[in-house]
């Protein structure tokens, strides 16, 4: 998934489609949908919207976590 897909693809193809992606394909996605919305050039508000949307999957996926599984794989990305 590119990032210019976060922005463009229909909300509920994107909502079906991180039912499907694996743990680390929806933290990607976080932190790109993330990236764009710091970005000044994109819409922040759909952004932001869609950040929800993932949100909500991955405490779908860590019930009572919130988004530390994601926090924790942020952390494990940076380089040290």
């Amino acid at each position: 998934m590119t990032t210019g897909n976060l922005l463009t693809e229909d909300v509920a193809d994107l909502a079906f489609r991180l039912e499907v992606l694996t743990d680390d394909e929806v933290f990607e996605t976080m932190r790109s949908l993330e990236a764009l919305s710091e970005d000044k050039s994109a819409d922040r508000d759909d952004a932001l919207s869609r950040i929800a949307l993932v949100e909500e999957e991955i405490e779908r996926r860590f019930p009572g976590q919130l988004l530390a599984p994601y926090r924790g794989w942020k952390k494990e990305q940076s380089p040290t």
